[in-house]
Parts: structure tokens; C-alpha cells; sequence
């Protein structure tokens, strides 16, 4: 184990040290490094599973930490440019294209989403809107929303007599109650591409990533086999999944969906890309005003749910002691994934597991915390 710590050390500390020799304050770098390493080392040792990609956004720097590896069996390091499986992590996308349409006059947060699903005929889902969706408030708890899983997969055409069949337990109503719900955004996304009139992938592409020059974030086809239709060559750079007990789960760009149409599998990012999306919701990094604003307002929280906790657009804010991170978790049983902002301190990290149930809380309790407080 200490040779396999060693080799992922030594590389974290030259991608930091050639950061910080181009920056202004080498001490606080170094002081970042040393906080980043220290909680994450313990998490991704020689007898976890997989590996661990990680990048953080600190004093106007980048920094790129890796561990473990992509692939057990073929000892493939994970690096910075590492493809992961962003499970939930993919529906901040999806709020900042509602956010964009919204700044642009193309649609608004209170349109039902009838409006532009005519098919949706049911009492209770024809009066769910747009912000409510995005917000987590619909009310919307569908069989795949929580346990026990359905052993089946829908059609979109399920999907929506689905939705229209659905009545809430007694005095549910929409607006009311934040309750997480994953066919929500599937929802979303059937809005967003009937707006549009184009897949929900091209207008990820097209309106966020290519803007920030995001080039490795992507939505994939999916196979018959679940496994993400890819290159050969992007295949190359994609991870393994692993369970928490270090059992893989699929093949290598496996995506898990209960819906079985176009447009419903997981996003693939590296930790670089996603670096590129911190530093643009942190310091406005964006060429385009519409897109800035669009991420400012995805951050804003939206519904209070408790004294210490609110939901945002996709976001969740959580107060603590002194500072509020912003942040959305997200997981698969072969997927773990995290993205967490201090927008008051330009502070940010992104975590990559390709393994279920990674400690993702260390982000939000302790590393943000302690770079806060540098």
C-alpha cells in the first residue's frame, strides 16, 4: 500500500506545485494541498475499490488531486482527464438550460408543464410547473423515484400514462414540499427537447459546454446492454464501476436508467472538465452574460426546507458554522460523484468515485469548511 500512496501522492504534488510556483500566494497553495490530501488519501487507499479524481478551485487556482485506479484488473491510474459517471450531477446541466430559457424569455419558471407536453392530461401533473420541477417541489414520488426498485423498465409512452395515472397521498399538493425525485428531471428533459425541438444532449452541448469549452462532458447513446455507445478511443478513458465492497458493476461506461428512451442514461466528465465548470460558477469565467447569469441564478436558493438546509435549482444549500456550501451529491451503486461551492470565498471541488458510496459528506463538512477558513 505505501508504494501504490507513494506513486498517487507524488503525482498530486507536482500537478499542485506546478499551480502554485505560477500563482501569488505558493504558502496558501501549499496549505490547500496539504488539507485536500490529508482528508482524501484515507478514503482512496490501496484496499478501496477503484479509484478517486478530484479537482479543486482555491485562491484563483486550479489544482488536480488523483488516486487509485480506473480499472483494477488493468492497473489503469486515474488521472485528471479520467471519464466517470456523473449519475446526479448531470441534472445541475439540466437547471442551467431552464435557467438560460428563462433569462432569454424562451420559457418561465411558473409555465405547467402542460404547456408544452399536451399530453400530459392528469389532474395532479398538468398543474406541476417548470420551477417546480427544477426545484425538487413538484411533490412527484414515483416507483422510480425510491426502494424498492421496480425490476422493469418504461417506455416514454409508460412514462407519461405513468404521470397521468399518479395522485399524491392526501393533501399533496405542488409547491408545498421539497421531495427528491429523479423522474422529475426526466420530466424536465422531455420538456426541454419538446421546447427546443432538439435532443437533450445537443442542447447541453450547445448552450453550456461548447461556451465554456467543456470538451469532454458528454451524454452518450445507450446500448442494449446499458453500456454508453462510445469510440473506442474515449473508451480507453473510461472508468470501471466498482460496488462499495470493490464488485464490479458492468462494464466500463455502464448507465443505469428505468427509462428506456433516448436521452435518459448519465452525463461522462473528467475532473479537468469539470474544473472549467467551477472556475465559471465561481468567477464568472463565461464569455456569454446570458450563460453567467444563468449559473448565478441555477445557485440561488429557492425553497426553504429547514433552518440549515434549502434547495436551489438542482443545488442544495447547506449553512454551517460561518459559511454555506452549495452543493449537489450524486450516486450509483457503481458511481459516486460530488460538486460543492463556497461562492462567498471562490472556493469549489468536485470529487469522482468509480465506486458506490463514496464519502462524499467529507466535501461539504470538512474540506470546504477548512479551505474557508484559510
Amino acid at each position: 500500500m505505501r508504494v501504490w500512496f507513494t506513486v498517487q501522492i507524488a503525482t498530486v504534488l507536482l500537478a499542485v506545485s506546478a499551480i502554485a510556483g505560477a500563482g501569488s500566494e505558493p504558502d496558501m497553495q501549499a496549505q490547500i494541498r496539504d488539507i485536500v490530501t490529508s482528508e482524501l488519501a484515507p478514503t482512496a487507499t490501496a484496499a478501496d475499490p477503484g479509484g478517486l479524481a478530484a479537482a479543486v478551485y482555491a485562491g484563483g487556482h486550479l489544482a488536480f488531486f488523483s488516486f487509485g485506479f480506473a480499472d483494477d484488473a488493468a492497473k489503469r491510474p486515474v488521472t485528471p482527464d479520467t471519464l466517470f459517471n456523473l449519475a446526479s450531477l448531470r441534472k445541475i446541466f439540466e437547471a442551467t438550460l431552464v435557467a438560460l430559457g428563462v433569462g432569454r424569455g424562451e420559457l418561465r419558471l411558473d409555465d405547467p408543464v402542460d404547456k408544452y407536453l399536451p399530453e400530459l392530461r392528469g389532474d395532479y401533473i398538468s398543474r406541476v410547473t417548470i420551477g417546480e420541477l427544477v426545484t425538487h417541489t413538484s411533490g412527484l414520488l414515483l416507483p422510480t423515484d425510491h426502494p424498492p426498485w421496480p425490476d422493469q423498465t418504461f417506455s416514454r409512452d409508460q412514462f407519461i400514462a405513468m404521470l397521468n395515472a399518479w395522485s399524491p397521498p392526501t393533501g399533496e399538493q405542488p409547491g408545498k414540499r421539497r421531495i427528491y425525485t429523479h423522474a422529475g428531471y426526466v420530466l424536465l428533459q422531455l420538456v426541454l427537447e419538446r421546447r427546443y425541438g432538439m435532443p437533450i444532449g445537443v442542447l447541453i452541448d450547445n448552450r453550456i459546454l461548447k461556451p465554456l469549452g467543456m470538451t469532454s462532458t458528454f451524454i452518450p447513446e445507450r446500448g442494449e446492454d446499458n453500456r454508453a455507445v462510445m469510440t473506442p478511443q474515449i473508451m480507453q478513458s473510461v472508468v470501471q464501476g466498482y460496488s462499495d465492497q470493490g464488485v464490479p458493476i458492468g462494464p466500463p461506461g455502464n448507465q443505469q436508467s428505468y427509462y428506456d428512451f433516448a436521452g435518459t442514461g448519465q452525463m461522462f466528465s473528467s475532473a479537468r472538465d469539470l474544473g472549467i465548470f467551477l472556475r465559471a460558477c465561481l468567477d464568472g469565467a463565461v464569455i456569454d452574460p446570458d450563460l453567467r447569469a444563468a449559473l448565478e441564478m441555477t445557485e440561488r436558493e429557492r425553497f426553504r426546507v429547514e433552518d440549515k438546509f434549502g434547495q436551489a435549482m438542482a443545488w442544495e444549500h447547506v449553512r454551517l458554522d460561518g459559511i454555506t456550501v452549495i452543493d449537489k451529491p450524486g450516486g450509483l451503486n457503481n458511481a459516486s460523484a460530488y460538486l460543492g461551492l463556497v461562492p462567498a470565498r471562490k472556493l469549489g471541488i468536485v470529487l469522482l468515485a468509480n465506486r458506490g458510496e463514496y464519502p462524499h459528506e467529507i466535501a461539504r463538512y470538512r474540506i470546504l469548511p477548512a479551505l474557508a477558513r484559510l
